[in-house]
């Protein structure tokens, strides 16, 4: 347990910050789960329309140091390629 109050403090900041990590990393892999299960069940246009959403999501998490910059460019650029397929 800590003892000191900023050690106190950090423990508190650390779980808002792991909980809200958690969201972003969350959503961007929800967004590519169904854009894949779509393609995997041959609805080519639904899978597309929701690629800008996934898009946005993995730009956030991005955005929030969630995943680096080249790994998002080699998720989005997988994702075109399996659309485009």
């Amino acid at each position: 347990m800590a003892n000191s109050p900023s050690a106190i403090k950090y423990i508190r900041s650390s779980a808002k910050k792991t909980e809200l990590n958690n969201l972003y990393r969350d959503n961007y892999r929800k967004a590519i789960k169904k854009i894949l299960d779509l393609l995997h069940e041959g609805k080519k246009d639904e899978a597309l329309k929701n690629y800008p959403v996934a898009q946005k999501a993995i730009d956030k998490a991005t955005k929030k140091g969630i995943l680096k910059k080249n790994t998002a460019a080699r998720k989005k650029s997988s994702l075109v390629k399996k659309l485009q397929a």
